[in-house]
């Protein structure tokens, strides 16, 4: 995401934007946004530094072909907030799945802060060039903060990833996050902000499993955690995660990685839990909005690949593991001139 205190601006004008059309109510409304707005401005402060580097090799100690991993989206995917490399998504993900499957992973984070699903394109171009086993895409947050077209952001990120999977990709999407539960933006903006947040994470299920992906539902998920324990879960903006918190997301992320990579079989249902199936794709997005960590992919039902109510979906709730923070990621950190370049891009973002 963008930096923050724009963000915030561009929540309220969206807010504005849509809460003009409600004449005498739409007009207190957009009062109410507009001056929330300027509230979490003065709160939240300006990013002020680009997020730790995490490429490099996983699980060095593990023998057999090493798994590469791509990380692409905006600052959420980069770990803008973590303090140290091993804290941010993309290293966590990593350190699990090379302890889980006992092989080595090699990373490329390729996020960008500020990003937003119609630039992506360069980040594609360069995650086909590399050839990853699997895609993880982390993206939405600028589109609802920018005000961009729902199906033009849909779009965009559906070009993303057929062409991964085209280029021979197992791809995972974590949907846009809820940004209603940003603690320094309070009701009404809040409001606007979840509604928006959702819509776009409805719209971006369905397109991403039509296209042949995973997705994850990541809505509120840190939510619950971050009232409860601010202090350690925000980083040190009040707006994004810390390691902490990027934990969390990280650990509802790594099962459906691992179903991604192992080609697990979602025709069998010997092993679903309470609440989990077959759904149509569209009801099943709706669910997975309302309920945070849930994974949907694509699925036959007697050899059909859709049903009267559109496409079918398999609905799993994973077990959020609480993904432990390596205290030796065992991974080849980049040169210092690598480090400087990317600090010298992310400043004229």
């Amino acid at each position: 995401m963008a930096q923050t205190s724009s963000h915030v601006r561009r929540i309220a004008t969206a807010g504005a934007y849509g809460a003009g059309s409600l004449t005498a109510v739409g007009a207190v409304l957009t009062g109410l946004v507009v001056g929330q707005a300027m509230r979490a401005r003065r709160v939240i402060p300006m990013a002020e530094a680009p997020p730790p580097r995490c490429d490099g090799r996983y699980g060095t100690e593990h023998d057999g072909e090493p798994i590469t991993i791509t990380v692409l989206g905006d600052s959420t995917a980069a770990g803008y907030g973590a303090d140290v490399a091993r804290n941010t998504p993309g290293a966590l993900i990593a350190a699990g799945l090379s302890e889980e499957l006992r092989r080595p992973v090699t990373l490329h984070c390729l996020a960008v802060v500020g990003a937003e699903s119609r630039t992506l394109g360069p980040q594609v171009e360069r995650a086909i060039e590399i050839g990853p086993d699997v895609a993880i895409i982390l993206v939405g947050g600028n589109d609802v903060t920018h005000r961009q077209p729902l199906n033009e952001s849909v779009r965009h990120l559906v070009k993303a990833v057929r062409a991964l999977k085209e280029a021979g990709a197992e791809v995972v999407v974590g949907t846009c996050p809820d940004l209603g539960t940003i603690q320094p933006i309070q009701p009404p903006l809040r409001w606007v902000a979840r509604r928006s947040s959702r819509q776009l994470a409805a719209a971006q299920t369905v397109a991403v499993v039509q296209a042949g992906g995973r997705t994850v539902s990541l809505g509120d998920l840190l939510g619950p955690a971050f009232a409860a324990e601010p202090d350690r879960m925000f980083s040190w903006d009040r707006f994004h995660p810390s390691g902490d918190g990027y934990a969390v997301a990280a650990a509802a992320l790594l099962t459906t990685v691992i179903a991604a990579l192992t080609d697990e079989d979602h025709t069998s249902r010997s092993h679903l839990g309470r609440g989990e199936g077959v759904r149509s794709l569209p009801a099943a997005a709706i669910e997975a909005v309302e309920r945070a960590g849930t994974e949907l992919s694509a699925v036959q039902v007697a050899g059909r690949d859709h049903g009267p109510a559109g496409a079918w979906a398999q609905l799993r709730r994973r077990v959020w593991r609480r993904t432990e923070h390596p205290t030796d990621p065992s991974h080849v950190r980049l040169q210092q001139e690598q480090q400087e370049q990317q600090a010298s891009e992310w400043s004229g973002t």
